[in-house]
């Protein structure tokens, strides 16, 4: 038979054994939530910057009429005026202002949009900055 010291002592080791492994599993349980948080932000991420690129193209026959648009004085020696683009709506095109814009990174260029041509008529491709 065993003393009543010895009892309580392998009790205590029992229950230091599971605090142990359930410290472990705690732990374990909140680091696999943080890698998946962190894999779901990094997807959301990606999606939003893949919906942020994505192109509508409408068809034209004729292009549409271009209006000159004047252009004021430039906010900044670091401004580059972006002429008037066009933009697909309800399955048109419509002209948008022309206007002055910095560029997202030092030493970006702009690229002006321009009209492709295809078998099924013309689109616009839009205008974006580029690096040098």
């Amino acid at each position: 038979m065993t003393s009543p010291i010895v009892i309580l002592k392998n009790q205590h080791m029992k229950c230091k054994a599971f605090t142990n492994s359930a410290k472990k599993s705690i732990i374990g349980v909140s680091k696999s939530k943080v890698v998946k948080l962190a894999f779901l932000v990094m997807l959301m991420a990606a999606a939003g910057s893949m919906s942020a690129s994505a192109q509508v193209t409408v068809y034209v026959h004729e292009r549409p009429m271009w209006h000159p648009v004047a252009r004021p004085a430039a906010p900044s020696p670091r401004h580059v005026w972006i002429d008037e683009e066009w933009e697909a709506r309800n399955g048109a095109y419509v002209a948008v202002g022309g206007h002055w814009a910095e560029p997202p990174h030092p030493g970006w260029v702009w690229i002006p949009g321009h009209w492709v041509h295809e078998r099924r008529g013309e689109w616009w491709k839009a205008g974006h900055w580029a690096r040098r």
